[in-house]
Parts: structure tokens; C-alpha cells; sequence
């Protein structure tokens, strides 16, 4: 038995799933998070019947005449795959727009039943909707749901009517088949005739005590948080203040804990090992393994928090609302608005976020949103960023939201700069946001949204970056004659002389060092593994408490070990957020762009904007704090500029195509 789940964007559709299913699929304030369909079984609490029944959570959709790709997907599904009931979701608080996709659904000859969703703020806001009328009107079955977990949200009273729909025919109360869709006047005046009708069902059944044209507080609050203007700054604040909870203030209070736990099992397994064990086994387990591995484990806390904190500014309605603040600059650079989506969802992890871009129609500016979503940084960069902050900057919380901001300021001049090379005139983009009421965040799904995702990057610990890191440890041990590597002559390792000719290249940047450069190149396997590297080059198990580090190595700062300034710790940050993403996000890339040439350009872009930011940052920095330019500044000065003069002659190029063709047209 298959049971569709259809309705518009943001009516709680994926959250439904959820509570079905038992799945955990993203739930987001905005359309677009859903750009496929899910399938899960129906959870065995919920199945009475013990029938096996499939549920498929199908992209949001506004109309069966689709406007965007994952509107396809849903129609598509819908006709061709021939499910036996479809629950239309229905958002209560929005019925007047919400009924135009019901009226379409009824006409297909499928058994629809209606959830009437968000039940519960009808009720808070004094709106009454009669269900009777409502069923004797559209001729199908309605349930109130809400669609959180307890035991008075509708679900098995869904559940129930939905299977006893199954094989029944519905007849539909407004008949649009006899337009001939060829037609786009007839198509125009069928949707007017439908928009009256909806709006004749609504008059009868929906009783509203807040009439839509008054000015709520939630309308209010968005002519502070949403305007054109005080939008950015403010999200600028809110975003240091999750900063500053996450990376200064709560995370490394836990993260001292579980630095304690990974400091004593290192002591453990070497009191198990003994002094008879091989020195080289003892270093790839202690060291490489426990060592490498712990040290990016350590940052998790850190990880957990901000994502805590980011999943409540997600489901309290806030994001959406960035969204809003945003589209009007992205419209202005060459983008749809709805390139900040993938954005959004790109700061948890860029493989998503590359994949989401699927719902933009346009081909230019869905392949420039996939090469510049990976910019912003992910959950992988957050371990690199924690620690460059937490070493040179001392915690200070002004980094992590710099970060996030110069990848916006790239996404902008990348966005440009891809527009004048491309020499492509945009259609007009639209962008349909829904804006959610403001809420209080549900502490139990924020909950579940750090954990799923913490148990992801301790899985990915627990696998790409151990094995990883065990391998960079033997690379360390050895040299080429795979002979044990003697104290003081790590140069002559199998990683430094295949990590050194790399570190030349990168003196223009502040940290020519094999050591660096080996920790660079691992990044792209995952990004956490830059910290990781970082702690089997130099023997580090704890990057957080650097007290301890203190007596260890004899040290009062991991700094003073790496041999590198604040500046060129700054630069070699931004070298590694703003580079190529992980081989993983490459992949998504390639799938979404469907074109060889945009994604090596993509890629050769990304190197040269990381190579060029960090260039200008060490140097600038240097001559700021010095008075003198860093080291290798004329080579890499030639290096950006042979960068600069290749884009300048290819946005030359697009100018020249973009004349050409208007020339063409007259």
C-alpha cells in the first residue's frame, strides 16, 4: 500500500513523515528542503492493520501545473506511479491558498484525504474552521492534525480514514479537465474560476478572529528582523551570539570533559601496551589513532552546540526570514533568491546543500549557486575553525562569525565575477518564501538534530579520518626505503617530501611548512581531517587545554609549535575554508552541474579565490602589524595577478560574447 504525501511548501509534510515513519528526514521553514521524494514503512505503532504500507513524503508543491523542478517530481509521482490514497496536507492557519492544490488532487481520480495541519495554532489564534462543511464541500474525508509527537495529534485517526479510503471515488467538487492547457488564456481564466471557488469554500467553512489585514506582533517583528536594511547587521549579532555560546562559552566548558576522557584511555592503552611493544606499533595506536582522532573528537562539543543553537533559529522561524533579508542582494548579483537556500543548508554540510540547487530552473544560476554554496563553511570546517580561534585568537568569537561573512562577501563577488564570464542576460527569477508564525523552538527537535548530526561526524571520526590518520602516521614513520624515520630527521619522510614541493608553493601565504601543507592536502579527503593531520605532525593530543599542553611540551602555546603568526594563522584558515570543499561535495557538484567544463571551472575558481584571499590576508596583515611585507611576497604577488589577468580576460571575453549576441538580436 502506498500512501503520497502531497501539499504546499512549509505545511509540515517532512515533520508528518517523521512521526510515521520514525525517520529523521530535514525539516526546514522554507521550500525547497524537500527536492526528492522519501519513502519510509509506517512505524508498527501505527499499523493496525499489519498490512505493509509505504509512505512517500513528495516535494512541496503550489499547483499540478509545475513551476519548479521538485514540483515535477510531485506531479510526476503522482501520475505515473499510481498511489493508492494521497494525504493532502493542509496548512489550517492558510487555507484560502492551501485548498487551490486540494481541488486539483481531487480531479486526478485518486482517494485524497485532507490533514488539516498546524490545528493547534488555529486554536491559539481564536480561528475556527468547520470540519463538516468542509468535508461536504470538497466530498473527501478531513482530519485535524498537529503534526508533534503526542497522543492527541490526529495521526492514527489519519491513518484509519486513509485506508479506508483506498478504492473508494471521490467526485470532484470543481472540474478543470476540459481545459485544453495549450491554451495559456483558457489555462488563465480556469485558475481565476478555481481562486473563486476556493475562496466561496473558505468563506463558508473558515470562521477567523485575526483577520489577515490587521497588523499582528508577528508582522511587527518582521518589519525589524526582515528590513531591507537593520536585516544583516542584526543577523550579524545573532550570529556572534551563537559564536560565542558555542565556541567560547558552553562548548569548551564540555569539551574539557570529554578532553579529560581521551586523555585518560591514551593513558590506558599505553599503561597496556608496556615499554616491550614496538615503538612503531605504540605510534601509530597512540599517536595516530587515539592522538590524531581525539584531537578532532575534542572539538565535537563545540560542534554540538552550534548546531543546537542553529537547529532552534531554524524552528523558531528566524532563518526563514534571513532568507527573505538575502534574496533581494542575491537577485542584484545574477542569482535567484532562492540561492540562499542551498546556503542555509550548505553550514551543516555542502553535499546537501549542492544538492538542493536542483529546485533553481534556471541552468546559470543553479551550476554558480553549486560552485559557490561550499564557501560557506560547513559542520567539517567548524574543528578548523575552533581551533585557529581557540589557539591564536583566544577563543574569541568574532571569528567564527567573520568566517561566515567573508563567505558571503565571496559568494557575492564570486556570483559577479561568474556573471560577466558567462555573459548571460537572467530571466526574471521568483522566489515564494513561506514565513512561518515565530514560535517558541521545540527544544526535543533541536535536540535530535545536533545528535543526528554529531553522530555523523563521529562516525566519519570513527572511519574516513582514523584510517586517515593512521596512514599519515605511518607516512611520518617511514621513508621512501620504508626505514624508521630517525629523531630530528623528519624531512625525510615519505609525508614531507611528498608534502614539501606543496609547501613552496603556499610560502607567499605564511605557512611554507611541510607539516601545514600535508594537513591542507588531507582536508580535501574530509575538512576535519586538517585538525587531525595537525595532531600527528606534531605529536598534540589535546588542542584544548592548553595548560596541559604547557607541561607536555614544555610550551605555553600550540603556536609556538606550528611556528606561525596570528596573521598567518588567519591566512591558513581561510586557505582551508575557502579552497576546494571535500572530494565528497566535489561529487555533488558534478552531479548537479551536468557539465565537465563548469565543474573543473568550478574548481580552478575555488583554488584560485582560497589562494588569493589567503595571500592578501598574510600580506596586508604582515605589512599592517610589522610595517614589512611577509615573506615570498613577489611570487605570489605574480601568482594573483596572472589569477586576476585570467579573470579579467575571460569576464572581457563574456562582455564581448553578451554584445555580440544583442547585436545578433537587432
Amino acid at each position: 500500500m502506498k500512501i503520497a504525501l502531497t501539499g504546499n511548501p512549509n505545511s509540515g509534510k517532512t515533520t508528518l513523515f517523521n512521526l510515521l515513519t520514525g525517520g529523521s528526514e530535514k525539516v526546514g521553514n522554507w521550500a525547497g528542503v524537500t527536492v526528492d521524494k522519501k519513502e519510509g514503512e509506517l512505524k508498527k505503532a501505527l499499523n493496525k492493520s499489519g498490512k505493509s504500507i509505504k509512505i512517500i513524503d513528495l516535494p512541496g508543491a503550489y499547483s499540478m501545473s509545475p513551476f519548479t523542478s521538485e514540483e515535477s517530481v510531485t506531479r510526476d509521482f503522482i501520475k505515473n506511479e499510481n498511489p493508492d490514497v494521497i494525504v493532502n496536507i493542509v496548512d489550517a492557519t492558510n487555507l484560502s491558498r492551501s485548498l487551490f492544490f486540494t481541488t486539483q488532487l481531487l480531479e486526478l481520480n485518486i482517494p485524497v484525504v485532507i490533514a488539516l495541519n498546524k490545528s493547534d495554532i488555529n486554536r491559539k489564534q481564536g480561528t475556527i474552521i468547520d470540519i463538516k462543511t468542509l468535508e461536504n464541500v470538497l466530498g473527501c474525508n478531513v482530519v485535524e492534525t498537529v503534526s508533534i509527537a503526542g497522543s492527541d495529534n490526529g495521526i492514527e485517526q489519519l491513518i484509519k480514514e486513509a485506508e479506508k479510503t483506498i478504492g473508494k471515488t471521490q467526485k470532484s467538487p470543481f472540474n478543470g479537465h476540459d481545459v485544453d492547457m495549450s491554451n495559456k488564456k483558457a489555462v488563465e481564466e480556469n485558475d481565476r474560476k478555481r481562486y473563486d471557488f476556493v475562496k466561496g469554500i473558505v468563506e463558508k467553512a473558515e470562521n477567523r478572529k485575526v483577520q489577515s489585514k490587521e497588523i499582528t506582533k508577528q508582522d511587527k517583528a518582521d518589519r525589524i528582523l526582515a528590513h531591507k536594511w537593520l536585516g544583516l547587521p542584526i543577523f550579524a549579532v545573532v550570529m556572534w551570539a551563537v559564536f560565542a555560546l558555542s565556541q567560547t562559552y558552553v562548548g569548551p566548558f564540555i569539551a574539557d570533559i570529554l578532553v579529560g576522557w581521551i586523555d585518560k584511555l591514551y593513558v590506558f592503552v599505553e599503561g597496556l601496551l608496556g615499554s616491550g611493544v614496538s615503538p612503531v606499533l605504540s605510534s601509530i595506536l597512540l599517536d595516530g589513532m587515539i592522538g590524531g582522532v581525539g584531537a578532532v573528537i575534542g572539538f565535537l562539543p563545540l560542534i554540538m552546540v552550534l548546531f543546537f543553537l542553529i537547529a532552534l533559529l531554524e524552528d523558531c522561524g528566524y532563518m526563514a526570514r534571513i532568507a527573505i533579508v538575502m534574496d533581494r542582494f542575491f537577485k542584484g548579483i545574477g542569482l535567484s533568491g532562492k540561492s540562499i537556500i542551498p546556503m542555509i543548508i550548505g553550514t551543516g554540510c555542502a553535499i546537501p546543500g549542492i544538492m538542493s540547487t536542483r529546485t533553481i530552473k534556471n541552468e546559470r544560476q543553479r551550476r554558480t549557486t553549486a560552485m559557490l554554496t561550499p564557501f560557506m563553511p560547513c559542520g567539517a570546517k567548524l574543528p578548523v575553525i575552533a581551533l585557529f580561534a581557540g589557539v591564536f585568537f583566544n577563543d574569541a568569537s568574532w571569528v567564527g562569525t567573520a568566517m561566515y561573512f567573508m563567505g558571503i562577501f565571496l559568494i557575492i563577488i564570486g556570483a559577479l565575477i561568474v556573471r560577466k564570464i558567462t555573459g548571460e542576460t537572467d530571466e526574471k527569477s521568483f522566489f515564494i518564501m513561506e514565513l512561518p508564525p515565530y514560535k517558541f523552538p521545540s527544544i526535543k527537535r533541536a535536540a535530535i538534530s545536533m545528535f543526528s548530526r554529531g553522530k555523523a561526524f563521529i562516525v566519519k571520526a570513527g572511519t574516513i579520518i582514523l584510517l586517515c590518520n593512521t596512514v599519515i602516521q605511518i607516512m611520518q614513520t617511514f621513508n621512501w626505503r620504508f626505514e624508521l624515520v630517525a629523531e630530528g630527521a623528519q624531512n625525510t619522510s615519505i609525508l614531507a617530501t611528498i608534502a614539501s614541493p606543496f609547501a613552496f608553493l603556499l610560502i607567499p601565504l605564511g605557512f611554507g611548512v611541510w607539516q601545514l601543507a600535508a594537513a591542507a592536502i588531507t582536508g580535501f579527503i574530509a575538512k576535519e581531517n586538517v585538525v587531525g593531520t595537525l595532531a600527528v605532525v606534531y605529536s598534540i593530543t589535546n588542542f584544548i587545554d592548553v595548560e596541559e599542553l604547557a607541561l607536555v611540551s614544555g610550551v605555553t602555546e600550540v603556536s609556538q609549535i606550528m611556528g606561525l603568526t596570528s596573521v598567518a594563522a588567519l591566512s591558513y584558515l581561510m586557505f582551508n575554508l575557502f579552497t576546494p570543499p571535500c572530494f565528497a561535495a566535489i561529487g555533488a557538484m558534478n552531479s548537479e552541474m551536468e557539465d565537465k567544463k563548469w565543474l573543473w571551472g568550478g574548481i580552478a575558481f575555488q583554488f584560485a579565490t582560497g589562494y588569493t584571499i589567503s595571500f592578501l590576508t598574510y600580506q596586508i596583515g604582515t605589512f599592517i602589524t610589522t610595517g614589512a611585507v611577509g615573506v615570498g611576497f613577489i611570487p605570489g604577488a605574480v601568482a594573483v595577478a596572472a589569477i586576476a589577468g585570467v579573470i579579467i580576460y575571460l569576464m572581457k571575453k563574456g562582455s564581448e560574447k553578451k554584445v555580440n549576441e544583442i547585436s545578433v538580436g537587432v
